[in-house]
């Protein structure tokens, strides 16, 4: 990317001259990283996690600039209130940022509500469509190393293999124990370690409940905490009594597919993450009512990826790991839904090709590179 900014900056600051932002996000996707490209922000940045700026925040010493950056601000338990205060209070031209590791708009300590008050934007890490990858080449170096900026960039597998690991460490040591009540931390490491096996089929709950010897409330609980924290994301089964589809049978992902072991899994995986990052930028920015599903019926159709717009379909995704035959799911719903747009992307294959009902068929990095 060289010098460029991250593409939320531009909304950021559209944003910032009406509202306060609040920049949520993955830890280490590239928060600070964007809050601090902002001009002026080196004296306007404070951060929770700083003994010194703790203080000021404490006193109500914000910085004499026309920003205000408040970092890890959610730590405190009092942050809604705060802001409210700040934003109320604040002379016309003062613009206030927000970012954190969590979900902002989850975090509710105050009864004070900030309504109206901020837009919430979610930073994903890299794509292929931030990146502008163009050859196979580097669309395989990112599907190894991640898309979260320091790994990826640093462009050695082992690298990405240890910061991988140190992440999932620091996750559950300082994120959850910071912002959570989570007295079992061992097993909630092991659902952790446990989870990455489980990408790409339905989800169930009561098979980890038996594996790691905690109730159905323990389990549900902790997977809660994972997406609060932006860990892991579910996806809804899409369907209507018409199509015989799953009803409850959630599937999640990761936002690190690094850790990811299986290739096949780890591509299904970076393929929702592109997705998500396109649907979140829709939705925030946009105000789209977008979501991302996925199909399975009673007689094991299946279709990876189902985006919807107002609960209507609007586009199928199924990923194949290499050249292979057109799927039976996504043909099964292209059927009963022709308009809708439906593509069978390759991580390795070369074919690219169209079918007769319109079923397009490509390299991966063909259909991502236009999710932008």
């Amino acid at each position: 990317m060289g010098s460029e900014h991250r593409y939320l900056y531009d909304p950021i600051d559209n944003d910032l001259r009406r509202k306060m932002v609040f920049v949520a996000g993955p830890r280490q996707v590239g928060k600070t990283t964007l809050a601090r490209s902002f001009p002026g922000a080196r004296q306007a940045y404070l951060n929770w996690d700083i003994p010194a700026d703790r203080a000021r925040i404490l006193k109500r010493e914000f910085p004499p600039g026309s920003l205000w950056i408040f970092d890890e601000i959610h730590k405190y338990r009092s942050w809604r209130n705060l802001l409210k205060g700040a934003f109320d209070g604040r002379p016309a031209s003062q613009r206030i940022l927000v970012t954190g590791s969590a979900r902002l708009d989850m975090y509710r300590f105050s009864g004070e509500s900030l309504q109206g008050r901020y837009h919430l934007l979610r930073l994903h890490p890299l794509s292929v469509a931030e990146l502008k990858l163009a050859s196979q080449r580097d669309f395989l170096d990112l599907l190894t190393l991640g898309g979260f900026p320091e790994p990826y960039f640093r462009g050695s597998e082992t690298e990405a293999r240890r910061w991988s690991r140190e992440y999932r460490n620091l996750l559950i040591r300082e994120e959850v124990t910071s912002l959570e009540r989570v007295q079992d931390l061992g097993n909630l490491e092991l659902l952790v370690m446990r989870l990455p096996d489980l990408v790409g089929s339905p989800l169930s709950l009561n098979a980890l409940r038996e594996d790691l010897q905690v109730s159905h409330k323990t389990v549900a609980s902790w997977m809660r905490v994972l997406e609060r924290l932006y860990a892991v994301f579910r996806l809804p089964p899409f369907g209507s009594p018409k199509l015989r589809a799953v009803k409850k049978e959630q599937k999640h992902y990761h936002f690190d597919w690094s850790v990811i072991v299986e290739a096949p899994q780890r591509f299904e995986n970076l393929v929702a993450s592109h997705l998500l990052k396109w649907l979140h930028f829709e939705q925030d920015v946009k105000g789209r009512d977008v979501e991302l599903c996925y199909f399975r019926d009673t007689d094991s159709r299946e279709v990876d990826f189902v985006v919807t717009d107002r609960r209507k379909p609007i586009l199928f995704v199924e990923c194949k790991w290499g050249d292979a035959p057109l799927d039976r799911g996504l043909r099964y719903l292209s059927v009963r839904f022709p308009k809708v747009p439906a593509w069978q992307l390759s991580a390795t294959g070369t074919k690219n090709y169209k079918t007769l009902e319109g079923i397009r068929v490509a390299p991966a990095i063909k259909f991502l590179k236009t999710l932008a």
